[in-house]
């Protein structure tokens, strides 16, 4: 994790099913960063078909490159260095990314400019996980 690289897949994918067989999650979840590959979002596929759940849509933030490089230096933690920062871009490029496609191709997926002010973004958020906007 400090050189900027994705937690194993085998101890998410526990933690992930661990969590949502537990009966707070019955009347609905929110995943924050996960799925982050393709393999991992079949997973959950397999797994919510299993616990009889369903994923209703998946939120992307778009945000420039170099806005995310400038905002995560801007919070000071030791692990965010600006090497580090861009080899999880790198990662994101090559194991996330194909995601956007994947939950496209379902129909699952809602994007949002994630370059805008907070109260825009917050706004955007809302409207989606209270169901009044449902368009791609």
């Amino acid at each position: 994790m400090n050189e900027g690289e994705l937690v194993p897949d085998d101890l998410i994918l526990n933690l992930i099913r661990e969590r949502l067989s537990q009966a707070d999650t019955v009347n609905g979840w929110l995943l924050d960063g996960f799925p982050r590959n393709v393999e991992q979002a079949k997973f959950l596929d397999e797994l919510l078909n299993e616990i009889d759940q369903t994923c209703e849509f998946v939120i992307n933030l778009e945000v420039p490159d170099d806005v995310l490089v400038a905002r995560m230096l801007e919070r000071g933690r030791a692990d965010d260095k600006e090497e580090v920062i861009r080899n999880r871009l790198d990662v994101y490029r090559e194991q996330t990314e194909p995601l956007i496609a994947f939950y496209r191709g379902q129909h699952q997926l809602r994007s949002v400019d994630g370059n805008q002010m907070l109260e825009k973004v917050s706004a955007a958020l809302q409207k989606i996980v209270t169901c009044e906007n449902v368009s791609e």
